[in-house]
């Protein structure tokens, strides 16, 4: 496993009513928790089977036991240090760079369709490109990734989260600095009921979601679907 290569896994502690907020606003929350539970470990289960070295990076910082309890002693851990998204990703970014690593990607644990094959794509791209950023479908971004040396912090600074511009602004302010860009293929992102719909519907069109996460979504299709 190479240690010059990081995977950054932003988790939350799966709490009811303070993951996927906006889901929980048009779906059970009991149901919600259970199916942030499902992402968080099929993305774990994901690396483990990629063989990737990651830490996962968590929120709230004060909760490092309790995540350690859920996710087990393992991994390595590192709490979320920032008050925005933004400032969290940044430092991030930063505390794996000042280490040995030399190309690191960040990643949410709410998008069911990144795959080992996406993760490898991003980092054969930081051989050839400053950096790699996945789209997601709401207008986001589901993957960020850097060389150590084309790290861009102005990306982060001042950025109107969880809107439908964040992708092409992002795209815009690393061109803008100058930065080689690899595009990755767009994955949904999941925060609202219509994305659940859109995996529903994937899935009923022969596309394969990871385990958890189906079977729970096959569990509960009639709420989604209603």
């Amino acid at each position: 496993m190479s240690v010059t290569r990081c995977i950054i896994l932003f988790v939350k502690l799966p709490e009811k009513g303070k993951v996927k907020s906006r889901l929980a606003s048009r779906l059970d929350g009991d149901m919600v928790l259970r199916l942030y539970e499902c992402m968080v470990l099929d993305a774990i289960d994901m690396l483990n089977s990629g063989h990737y070295s990651f830490r996962i990076c968590f929120d709230p910082p004060e909760a490092s036991d309790r995540i350690r309890e859920w996710l087990g002693h393992a991994y390595s851990y590192m709490p979320q240090l920032g008050d925005d998204l933004g400032e969290k990703m940044e430092q991030a970014f930063s505390r794996v760079f000042s280490e040995e690593v030399s190309k690191a990607v960040l990643i949410g644990s709410d998008v069911p369709g990144v795959s080992s094959a996406i993760i490898d794509e991003a980092f054969q791209s930081l051989a050839t490109h400053d950096s790699v950023i996945g789209p997601a479908s709401d207008g986001g971004y589901y993957l960020i990734g850097f060389r150590k040396s084309a790290l861009c912090p102005d990306i982060f600074h001042h950025m109107t989260w969880s809107t439908a511009t964040v992708f092409e602004e992002t795209v815009r302010r690393l061109r803008q600095a100058s930065r080689s860009i690899h595009v990755l293929p767009e994955c949904i992102d999941v925060d609202r009921k219509e994305d659940l719909v859109m995996l529903l519907r994937q899935h009923g069109a022969g596309n394969t979601l990871i385990s958890r996460t189906l079977q729970y979504l096959d569990s509960i299709r009639s709420s989604i679907l209603d």
